[in-house]
């Protein structure tokens, strides 16, 4: 028995009566903009129905079990995509109610305020947005409330200003980590404390765990879009459909959007509404668009996928044990915004702290006492870079309809600079191993960018509100819609996003 009695199905979930569900408003996908659109007109009144594929993840033991999660891939339920030679991979998506979210590290970061202007990078030029930071600032700190997010405004360099604080205080580093901070500041650094939802309010849940980034939660005490947004909203009378695969939306003559037909169990299933929201993730919204042959006026659906450029970094001092439980508590800006002359590097933070079992399917050839007696004693960071935009980045359909992406990772350049300044200060700081891996095209749980808000209709996709250029009643909540990736975890602006365009849904 956890502590969390909340039931695993809440009031809310809907089995159909026939071959047709009717709402006002259809919001497909649960993640972290579907869920906050939802739970933000979830008073409106209309008859709101999220649609989801997935089903409930299970809260049990296993959620905590790094054998069950890394090596026998328990929750890894996302169907294969191809790369752009035809060869399959497995993509780091996670079909349940909630999303990604679920599996999430909870680093719940606002974009900087330069992020939503054009800015210059070493290998060419990130555009700016038709929405600035000051559109999108309330919306953060309405999202940082829903999400807990735990934080300490001014010790990052590259804060950006905001008209509400944190609603709680940062977690506290443990002493592996504090230790690191005090030399990170000894080499001129300014280490400050990620800002992170968890539940860690008095009486809250969370037991500050090593399973957390990268597991479920068992307690239901990290801040996903299923426990703190959805649940909330079904509580106040949204509807919502689980195991239901929406594989095409249909329009009238006059552009309207109709009706979506979907797959539930097997059996084929008529979704229709007055109004329509996708929220499926980036690469699945662009596929959805595609198969339907719905918004894409610009051609520019499915273009400028980004998804960062990734490198795990892990740092040992073979003399002395890492006993750090909760680590993802630091991060590191110092050489996030371009100084003297240098280009932008991007964001270091420290992981969740990794284990044997998590690192066993990257090292298979090395001696698990070896893989045990270095993540004993190591630090683990996630280095991101930005990815600039590109139109041969892109997601298509092959002739089979299955999901191909093409993906030349670019603005290398600034992220090897990142990953050698990053190695440099570790081993000042004492930690002479260092092994690095970047990430490749399976690692995506940043996406964004295949369906971009601008206000000409011929080079986007959507306009500043989020609605589709072309359809008046078909609108886009999720990560798709941004015009640049930044360099740190998209999480919270999808949110806040959801919260600034949910007027003009049901307007």
């Amino acid at each position: 028995m956890t502590r969390d009695q909340a039931p695993h199905r809440p009031p809310g979930v809907i089995e159909p009566d026939g071959p047709e569900v009717t709402c006002d408003l259809a919001i497909l996908g649960s993640g972290m903009g579907g869920a906050t659109l939802a739970y933000a007109l979830r008073d409106s009144g209309a008859r709101i129905l999220v649609v989801e594929r997935g089903d409930f993840l299970p809260r049990e033991q296993q959620n905590w079990n790094p054998e069950a999660v890394f090596v026998q891939g328990r929750y890894r339920n996302g169907d294969q995509w191809q790369d752009a030679q035809g060869r399959p991979f497995q993509p780091g998506v996670h079909y349940y109610v909630g999303g990604n979210t679920k599996v999430y590290g909870a680093t719940l970061p606002r974009f900087r305020e330069t992020d939503f202007g054009p800015v210059a990078h070493a290998e060419g030029d990130s555009p700016g947005w038709p929405v600035d930071y000051a559109d999108v600032e309330p919306h953060y700190g309405r999202a940082e409330d829903l999400y807990r997010v735990h934080g300490t405004h001014g010790e990052d360099p590259t804060d950006p200003w905001r008209s509400t604080d944190y609603p709680h205080p940062a977690v506290e580093h443990e002493a592996a980590v504090a230790d690191l901070a005090h030399r990170l500041r000894g080499q001129g650094l300014r280490p400050f404390h990620l800002p992170t939802g968890i539940d860690l309010r008095e009486g809250g849940d969370c037991v500050r765990c090593g399973t957390c980034d990268s597991f479920p939660c068992l307690l239901g005490a990290k801040s996903d879009a299923d426990v703190r947004a959805l649940r909330p909203a079904l509580a106040a009378g949204v509807r919502l459909l689980t195991r239901t695969l929406v594989g095409r939306l249909y329009a009238d003559a006059a552009g309207r959007v109709t009706h979506a037909v979907a797959t539930r169990d097997g059996t084929e299933l008529t979704i229709r509404a007055e109004r329509f929201v996708l929220a499926c993730g980036a690469v699945n919204t662009a596929a959805l668009l595609l198969r339907s042959g719905l918004a894409n006026g610009s051609g520019r659906v499915g273009r400028n996928y980004l998804v960062h450029n990734s490198t795990f970094l892990v740092a040992a001092d073979p003399a002395r044990r890492n006993r750090a439980v909760f680590q993802k508590t630091l991060g590191l800006n110092d050489w996030y915004l371009a100084r003297g002359g240098r280009a932008p590097l991007g964001n270091v933070q420290l992981l969740g702290k990794l284990q044997e079992p998590m690192v066993r399917s990257a090292s298979p050839n090395v001696p698990a006492a070896v893989r045990r007696f270095v993540t004993d004693r190591s630090l683990d960071l996630y280095l991101t870079s930005e990815d600039l935009p590109s139109l041969d980045n892109r997601v298509v359909l092959d002739a089979a309809g299955r999901i191909t992406v093409h993906w030349r990772p670019n603005n290398l350049r600034a992220h090897h600079e990142l990953v050698r300044r990053t190695t440099r200060t570790l081993r000042a700081a004492g930690y002479p191993l260092v092994f690095t891996r970047r990430m490749g095209i399976e690692t995506n749980s940043h996406q964004c960018g295949t369906a971009v808000m601008g206000t000409d209709p011929a080079t986007s996709v959507v306009d500043p509100a989020g609605r589709t250029h072309q359809h008046d009643n078909l609108w886009v909540a999720d990560a798709s819609v941004f015009c640049s990736s930044a360099a740190v975890n998209p999480a919270l602006t999808i949110a806040a996003n959801a919260f600034r365009i949910a007027g003009g849904v049901l307007a």
